[in-house]
């Protein structure tokens, strides 16, 4: 709206000012006010018309300069109707309409005149019908590569934001369902024995509060990572292992562990920390009586292997959840792999690590 106003009202203004400073010069008159006010409103309809109403304004232009109205800067009109028509359509389309506008003119030129020379104008409305084009083309690429850019980045927030869910809800995930999987199991024996060894019910109870306590403290560790928005939580570590394996050893399980992790670095040794915790989590809620759990740690040049088998009775191929989805992730994300099935005796976990800088 602005922009029409604003042409219209140049294009009024320059040809009055002409009509009026140059010698000899046609005077302004109402009808030459009244067509070149309407020339200049139809680009109010170009964006949604945009070849049809390039012709119009073509031809009401060329019209008005037939007429022998004052002279002015009314093909400023069509210009802009042909580069609006050249950045939504194309040059193919602009270039064929302009031509045969062109050719139209050059018709009309014939049949008024009589005679088939061109004017010394036709080379200038060739150069202007190519320079138009040409620049309506380049805004159109520019315009459509900006485009391209901001989907590309909207994809690429998109993607960082889902990835930061993801991330989100395995934290959470590791850090309640052990702790939960602890409490349920200590609850069951403390409601088990509640009556004839209380002590034993007293040590389950025990548990049960350190186990809520841990899992406590590790909630609030990641909640407020979560509202400041800087990692600065601790980093879990294999360094930690001991208590995961304490609390597996108090759910009823004997451990053994063989090897040794070693120095890892941090992104290897925390996603190793968090597949042992929810290895250890799965024996605890899905296998079936177990009473013994392997945990090896094998360290080679370039990778970490590291497994967590137990002797659950009549094992089947579990179906994927959060749990087994997520240890997948983390090894996936590190260029790693995970595979946990059933095995003979039981089921085992193994997810192998690369170690960046090891050859």
């Amino acid at each position: 709206m602005v922009r029409t106003v604003v042409v219209t009202a140049f294009v009024l203004g320059a040809t009055s000012g002409a009509s009026r400073w140059q010698p000899g010069a046609t005077p302004m008159t109402p009808l030459a006010a009244a067509w070149l006010a309407a020339t200049g409103l139809t680009l109010l309809l170009v964006h949604r018309y945009p070849l049809t109403f390039f012709l119009v304004t073509t031809a009401s232009a060329f019209g008005y300069y037939a007429s022998g109205l004052p002279g002015g800067p009314v093909i400023l009109i069509p210009t802009i109707a042909l580069f609006l028509l050249t950045r939504q359509r194309g040059p193919l389309t602009a270039g064929i309409t302009g031509s045969a506008a062109l050719a139209v003119l050059y018709l009309v030129h014939i049949v008024t005149s009589g005679s088939f020379a061109l004017a010394a104008g036709a080379g200038f409305l060739v150069i202007w019908l190519v320079a138009v084009i040409g620049v309506g083309t380049a805004v159109r690429y520019q315009l459509d590569a900006l485009a391209a850019r901001r989907e590309q980045a909207d994809e690429h927030r998109h993607r960082l934001a889902e990835q930061e869910r993801l991330r989100i809800a395995r934290e959470v995930h590791d850090v309640v369902a052990h702790s939960l999987a602890m409490i349920n199991v200590q609850a069951g024996v403390a409601a088990h024995v509640a009556d004839r060894r209380p002590e034993q019910a007293k040590e389950a109870l025990l548990n049960i509060k350190s186990a809520s306590a841990s899992a406590l403290n590790d909630l609030r560790a990641t909640l407020a990572v979560l509202r400041s928005g800087e990692d600065k939580a601790p980093a879990p570590s294999l360094a930690q292992a001991g208590e995961l394996l304490d609390h597996a050893r108090d759910a009823g399980l004997t451990v053994d562990v063989h090897g040794e992790a070693g120095e890892l670095p941090a992104p290897v040794d925390a996603a190793a920390y968090r597949i042992l915790q929810e290895s250890l989590t799965n024996v605890v809620r899905h296998a079936d009586r177990p009473g013994h759990v392997d945990v090896r740690f094998e360290r080679r040049r370039g990778s970490f292997t590291l497994r967590v088998r137990d002797d659950g009775r009549g094992t089947a191929q579990p179906a994927p959840g959060h749990g087994l989805r997520g240890m997948g992730e983390r090894a996936a994300a590190l260029g790693g792999r995970c595979t946990a099935g059933p095995v003979d005796g039981g089921f085992e976990v193994c997810v192998e690590l690369p170690i960046e800088g090891e050859a």
